[in-house]
């Protein structure tokens, strides 16, 4: 990673270092067959009008843990069980970002959401109480960028005012769905990511003076081949490569167009290998690329590549990259995130791994 970040010093980059470096190793866009567009442009975008972002105690002390909203100082939130403390971060998370924009659950049209348990029951639970439309959507590390543009186009055309979007992830409750129980003292190879503690809530408006999203890039499912659980960042990275490459495509724009590019959850390696898939393409990722998987630990805290699960960049987002969207550090950010779709079976039965990724593009 070109970029690193440490607790108390400046945890991002400047328009004037994009810049400068927007001039260095600009390549040539190569010609991309022409189909139908995968991006979608809102003729009324919506606004952020609320945000919350809610961490674990060892997401707390890594680099960007002064931008979380809330840290939990313990990972049970003092109930009986992982799976309960979950919804109760997801709920928090909501509950934080209605305050923030100053509403009640009463006056939200929808709620989206979508976690990473069986039948998204933490999102389900927390739909429960507020007792509003609910759409469960599901699409692992990338559930918070596709309950974006879900709910952008719904707002750009008219249907609903407001929608909240939300997600969350637990190191526990991942680990014994998806891999090996936590007594069982399982070792980690060292390409493996950890899944991230924490929650994340947008609430999205008609109106108000908020960032916007202007667009939203739908990606398909792509598979590699890969079926190692535990090497996730390979497993997403083409995903995040065909996605951007649509968003390009689709706008005309390149890599130097935006003052930040980040992706969801691909770690350290998996953005190493998008940086190889994308320069084999003709697109240089210069230093305005970043990963929230990346981001949210250092390597002392020993989670091998970083972080991964739908909490990881909703947590970062709505925190850190809003925060310098909102104080002018940034002016345009291209968020896409990348979700492995497999099953805790699927890859025991001899599947390899599908993934995807959606994105939406910020701006002040």
């Amino acid at each position: 990673m070109n970029v690193l970040l440490h607790k108390g010093e400046n945890c991002g980059f400047v328009k004037s270092d994009l810049k400068a470096k927007a001039a260095l190793n600009h390549p040539k866009k190569p010609a991309l067959k022409k189909g139908k567009s995968h991006t979608v442009f809102f003729a009324n975008p919506p606004k952020i009008i609320g945000r919350m972002s809610v961490a674990g105690e060892k997401e707390g002390r890594g680099p960007v843990g002064k931008y979380f909203h809330k840290i939990v100082d313990d990972d049970k939130m003092h109930e009986k069980t992982f799976e309960k403390a979950e919804y109760d971060m997801l709920l928090a998370a909501i509950n934080g970002a209605m305050e923030s924009a100053k509403v009640k659950a009463g006056d939200i049209d929808l709620f989206i959401a979508g976690d990473l348990l069986n039948q998204i029951t933490s999102s389900s639970y927390a739909a429960r109480e507020l007792s509003i439309p609910y759409l469960g959507v599901y699409s692992a590390c990338s559930t918070l960028s596709e309950s974006l543009a879900i709910g952008s186009a719904m707002i750009s055309a008219g249907y609903y005012d407001k929608i909240m979007c939300a997600t969350a992830s637990h190191f526990a409750t991942a680990e014994r769905q998806f891999r090996y129980p936590l007594e069982y003292g399982c070792q980690r190879p060292p390409y493996a990511q950890w899944t991230v503690t924490a929650a994340g809530a947008t609430l999205l408006s008609s109106e108000g003076d908020g960032v916007k999203i202007t667009s939203a890039t739908f990606g398909r499912v792509v598979d590699f081949g890969t079926n190692d659980l535990n090497n996730m960042g390979a497993s997403m990275a083409p995903a995040a490569m065909d996605s951007l490459l649509a968003l390009f495509r689709d706008t005309g724009t390149g890599p130097d167009e935006y003052d930040l590019i980040i992706t969801g959850d691909l770690g350290k390696l998996g953005s190493d290998i998008l940086r190889d898939l994308m320069r084999e393409k003709g697109y240089a990722l210069g230093q305005n690329y970043i990963d929230c998987g990346s981001l949210v630990y250092d390597v002392t805290q020993k989670c091998y590549q970083g972080g991964s699960g739908c909490g990881c960049s909703a947590s970062v987002v709505n925190s850190f990259i809003l925060d310098k969207l909102s104080d002018g550090s940034y002016s345009k950010v291209a968020y896409f995130a990348t979700g492995a779709l497999m099953s805790s079976q699927s890859c025991y039965q001899g599947e390899t791994i599908p993934c995807i990724s959606h994105g939406v593009i910020l701006e002040r």
